[in-house]
């Protein structure tokens, strides 16, 4: 077999990558290990039948948002794809029971800020109001190749449009922590918080530099824009992307791992598989895997580049996650009050000093005492997840170490996750009967993944890191993954890296994968 491109992973990016190469006229087959595309996005019943979960990605907002989506919208629709806005978007609980929460209705946001503090009210609409000029820029650049000519004519542009001292203000912004950012706007610590948490979704800490940008643009795209989630499971951006991928003449071949790439003369030359067979490439190899399994298992060892595989060794995971799903009898009975139970989101994460003192804890080993939960309640919006009158809870417990050197609280002695792992999930949802009263009542069925069964689940995320490598500042833009490489190449002739462990990182937007393959079909 030959084609022009070769594949390697059927994740969004890697499918986003085939699809806009068959889209202009590559021949292009897809590879993947499983025998279920999806990669970090898959939905399955995994509790009890007819209870369909989303194993890890849940939020499609940034797929509805990509410039992936905004080529292809009409042909993936009619392919299958199906997005249900959420009526309301995040919400934070606190510890006094109360809440405070983001939806698509401004001034219902603004009017519950207000009765916190009115000079936060205020600095929120102000902040929404300039997010609306901002946004073209900041997307402009999350959806330019890093660096590039495409990113300099939208910070060109945005200069132009918004001055000098704008362009300073962005650079603080990405350069920020969470709370310098948050405490230079805000003096409300319930309004803080709230925005704060989205940064435990990477790996920032309230205190880690350049973490300020995430928890800006969650808090105000989902205030501007709503949040969206898939009819029936994330997985319905795969099933459309493969149809998609198949009518434009792409392949997928399933349950095929690939042993080894093969070079020829120094440039990948393509893939052979576990079965023995070759599948040659024409023109390139494209790996939507992290760069550690690229150049630590599928490459063959080359003297010549070993300060590149160097670099590739010390790239740093984020945090480990762990994914708890239930099948409930019912939503739950929020103590902050039952509008809660209309959010897509409800973070439990109630102030800086417990963020920070869970991260500390997570990256010197520890499980957490307390650790940050973000709860989706996706059958609140799509209830055709589950059967009639029942529901299922989506719990992404973040951060956790990856391999355990004790317990925060003194508890649990075991540090072996498969050991360990339903005592840990029993804390979990401890937490969250503290928050939600009831809550273990109306579980039906449980399902509990720990950072290794992630990492079994999809090997590229190393130690349950759902990023698939840590964002902080000296492993993103120009440096991710690595210095001089942020562009898609590697030192291989002919092989290229897409995914989130390449620009512009984790999440659903299927940019690397889209970028990658525009600049190679150019």
């Amino acid at each position: 077999m030959e084609y022009d491109a070769v594949v390697i992973g059927a994740g969004h990016n890697g499918l986003a990558a085939a699809v806009e190469l068959a889209s202009r006229g590559w021949s292009v087959a897809v590879v993947e290990a499983k025998d279920e595309a999806g990669g970090a996005v898959k939905t399955r019943e995994v509790t009890l039948p007819g209870f369909r979960h989303d194993l890890c990605a849940m939020n499609l907002s940034m797929f509805a948002g990509s410039a992936f989506f905004n080529k292809n919208k009409d042909a993936l629709f009619a392919n299958g794809l199906g997005i249900v806005p959420a009526p309301r978007c995040f919400a934070s609980v606190f510890r006094d029971h109360t809440y405070l929460g983001v939806g698509p209705d401004l001034e219902r946001t603004v009017a519950d800020i207000r009765a916190l503090s009115p000079k936060d009210a205020d600095a929120w609409r102000a902040m929404v109001s300039e997010f609306g000029a901002d946004a073209p820029h900041i997307f402009g650049l999350l959806a330019s190749p890093m660096p590039s000519f495409a990113a300099a004519k939208v910070a060109w542009k945005a200069w132009r449009s918004r001055g000098t001292a704008w362009l300073y203000e962005t650079v603080k912004l990405l350069l920020a922590s969470p709370r310098d950012f948050l405490d230079a706007r805000f003096e409300n610590p319930k309004v803080k918080a709230m925005m704060g948490a989205w940064g435990l979704h990477l790996d920032f800490a309230p205190d880690v530099a350049g973490g300020a940008l995430f928890p800006y643009l969650e808090s105000m795209a989902n205030q501007s824009f709503g949040m969206v989630i898939g009819q029936g499971g994330a997985d319905t951006i795969i099933r459309s992307m493969t149809a998609l991928l198949k009518n434009k003449g792409g392949d997928l071949l399933l349950g095929t791992p690939v042993e080894q790439i093969e070079t020829a003369g120094g440039v990948a030359s393509g893939v052979r598989l576990a079965d023995g067979r070759v599948i040659k490439a024409r023109r390139a190899v494209i790996a939507n895997a992290h760069p550690k399994l690229v150049f630590g298992k599928l490459l063959a060892k080359d003297a010549s580049r070993a300060d590149f595989d160097t670099k590739v060794e010390k790239f740093r995971a984020g945090p480990g996650t762990m994914m708890i799903h239930l099948a409930l009898d019912g939503l739950p009975d929020w103590r902050a009050g039952e509008e809660l139970k209309n959010y897509a989101y409800v973070h439990i994460a109630p102030d800086f000093e417990m963020m920070s003192k869970t991260y500390s804890e997570a990256m010197g080993g520890l499980l957490p005492a307390e650790p940050a939960l973000v709860v989706g309640q996706p059958t609140a919006i799509d209830p055709s997840r589950a059967p009639d009158g029942k529901h299922v809870l989506w719990v992404q417990v973040r951060v956790l170490p990856a391999e355990i050197k004790g317990d925060a609280k003194g508890e649990i002695e075991s540090t072996d996750w498969d050991a360990i792992k339903k005592v840990y999930a029993d804390r979990v949802l401890s937490i969250l009967d503290t928050y939600a009263p009831g809550i273990n009542n109306k579980i039906l069925g449980k399902a509990v993944y720990s950072p290794v069964d992630l990492e079994r689940e999809n090997p590229n995320l190393i130690g349950g890191d759902n990023l698939s490598g840590s964002h902080h500042l000296d492993q993103n833009f120009l440096f991710r993954p690595v210095a001089g490489y942020s562009r898609y190449k590697t030192p291989v002739k002919g092989l290229y890296l897409c995914g989130a462990s390449t620009w512009p990182g984790a999440g659903t937007g299927a940019g690397s994968g889209f970028m990658l393959a525009g600049m190679l079909a150019k």
